[in-house]
């Protein structure tokens, strides 16, 4: 793997005494290769890198627009259907159960077919979803579209991460891999953008617009573009080095890393990745997802731990029914649209912070204050919906509560979005060893849309029952987090994927290491 410092202008050597491609050693055995070539080469190959991960992170984009879109069409689904709200619950959820079987799949499927195919595949369940779900006849019809939506989410949430993760040289990794986060964010704030801008040339969520149909089934009918586009992207982006290192193809994999670094660089990935291979093959538990920890591993088990706190936030509460939430404290259809794209473009904002502090600041302190942040402003939700009152039958927050509400709705999305939205998502491209990575970030994927449907489907009745109750739990879950980071997440920044392995080595291996030696 690359490392932080630029090329050498001496020549390397490979184990075998030959002469790195670095540059042709002279008699003085120094490198014809001067600095300044070195580090524009290297900044070239930076370049490329960034375009495919960049390339890559649009598979974000759509999950993002995906799992978001509803949020303009919850209440006139609801209406047009005459849904209560245990099943307009479970109409909004439906999709998080096909994302949680898309993203078990996935890591299976990229371990057989390679990521590339794997992209390819979502792309089209993607496509065929939005057109089902904008067409739907009845809430079965529609939740059935939405399973299938879900699959292509699931997948783009496992491969993209491990795709970005995969070509990134480690001193670019945690930056790249804040991509799929960003990405993410950019196709939430579109899916609210394009529910707003529907909604508001139609006169409502559930007026009639183009070829007499409603707004909200275009709202879903619009992920059919990115969706397309996203499938011409993936047929064009080289396959991961580390899947062709593993079906060993290492010369096709040389060639992919040479394009993208320098080719020492190339040369010592290759070397690290076959030693990382070939060290699990020799293990008991190569390439199994099993322990003696409840059954798993206990890396696997702070994947699902990290993917667990994610959703029990509450974050996505925000983003698939802040519309419904925000007309439920009395604020108009329009108004509420607004609220959402405002909110999404805070999300965008934030991304980029933590983007740029990943790398330098590390991930532990990241995650912890954002657990901080969260905590605080979804008890101030909490208690600010506390204060609620009924005019005309309606709840309304009066006074000051109303913007003290909406500040502090915006610092938790501030405080997840710098921490733990995209942070969780680069932990889990690097915690895990080689020979289980997809399956293990697939597993824990699965665990994360689990986590979100029980919270997604879980929020229409227990906000009828109580709003400050639902976010008091919320906060609670916040709080449960920093104490996790604390106790069991170590720091991967700076490292390489393949030293990431040692921070979790097997219990009592130490041990087990020095009566070898004796």
């Amino acid at each position: 793997m690359p490392t932080d410092q630029p090329t050498s202008s001496a020549a390397k050597l490979s184990p075998n005494g030959e002469s790195s491609a670095t540059g042709t050693p002279s008699a003085t055995g120094k490198s014809s290769v001067n600095g300044t070539q070195s580090a524009n080469g290297k900044s070239s190959a930076n370049g490329k890198v960034i375009a495919l991960a960049t390339a890559g992170a649009v598979g974000g984009f759509l999950f993002g627009f995906d799992s978001s879109v509803i949020n303009g069409a919850v209440d006139a689904i609801q209406k047009q259907f005459a849904l209560g709200k245990t099943i307009t619950g479970l109409a909004v959820a439906s999709a998080l159960l096909g994302c949680a079987l898309g993203a078990y799949l996935a890591g299976r499927l990229a371990d057989r077919l390679g990521r590339i195919p794997v992209m390819i595949i979502g792309a089209i369940l993607f496509f065929v979803s939005s057109i089902g779900s904008g067409l739907a006849s009845g809430v079965v019809d529609l939740i059935f579209w939405r399973l299938v939506g879900g699959l292509g989410i699931g997948i783009a949430s496992v491969i993209a991460p491990a795709y970005i993760a995969e070509i990134s040289p480690k001193q670019l990794r945690g930056r790249l891999g804040s991509l799929q986060q960003l990405a993410i964010t950019i196709g939430i704030f579109a899916a609210l953008l394009s529910d707003a801008v529907f909604a508001n040339f139609a006169g409502g969520a559930s007026a009639k617009f183009w070829l007499d149909l409603e707004a909200w089934r275009w709202m879903f009918i619009a992920c059919s573009v990115p969706a397309v586009a996203y499938g011409v992207i993936a047929v064009l982006l080289p396959e991961s080095p580390r899947f062709l290192v593993l079906k060993g193809r290492e010369d096709r994999a040389r060639q992919v890393f040479e394009r993208l670094w320098p080719a020492d660089d190339a040369n010592r990935a290759i070397r690290d990745i076959r030693t990382s291979i070939e060290n699990d093959q020799q293990a008991a538990r190569t390439g199994t997802l099993r322990g003696k920890t409840f059954g798993l591993k206990p890396i696997v088990w702070v994947g699902i731990a990290l993917s667990v706190f994610q959703q029990f936030v509450g974050i996505n509460v925000i983003f698939y029914y802040s519309t419904t939430l925000w007309k439920a404290v009395g604020f108009q259809e329009s108004d509420s649209l607004t609220i959402s794209v405002i909110t999404s473009v805070t999300n965008i904002l934030v991304t980029l912070v933590a983007i740029a502090l990943v790398d330098r600041i590390g991930r532990r302190p990241i995650l912890l204050a954002g657990s901080i942040g969260m905590t605080v402003s979804l008890a101030t939700m909490a208690f600010a919906f506390s204060q609620s009152v009924l005019v005309k039958d309606a709840p309304i927050l009066p006074g000051a509560w109303a913007p003290i509400a909406l500040v502090a709705a915006n610092v938790f999305v501030v405080s997840f979005g710098a921490s733990w939205g995209p942070i969780v998502w680069v932990l889990l491209g690097e915690i895990f060893p080689n020979s289980i990575r997809a399956r293990a970030l697939g597993l824990a994927a699965a665990a994360q849309w689990l986590a979100n449907f029980l919270i997604t489907i879980s929020f229409p009745p227990l906000s009828a029952v109580s709003l400050p109750l639902t976010y008091g739990m919320y906060a609670l879950f916040a709080g449960l987090s920093f104490w996790f980071v604390l106790a069991r997440v170590p720091e991967t920044n700076g490292m390489s994927l393949e030293e990431a392995d040692t921070l979790f080595p097997p219990k009592n291996s130490a041990k087990q290491g020095a009566k070898q030696i004796a």
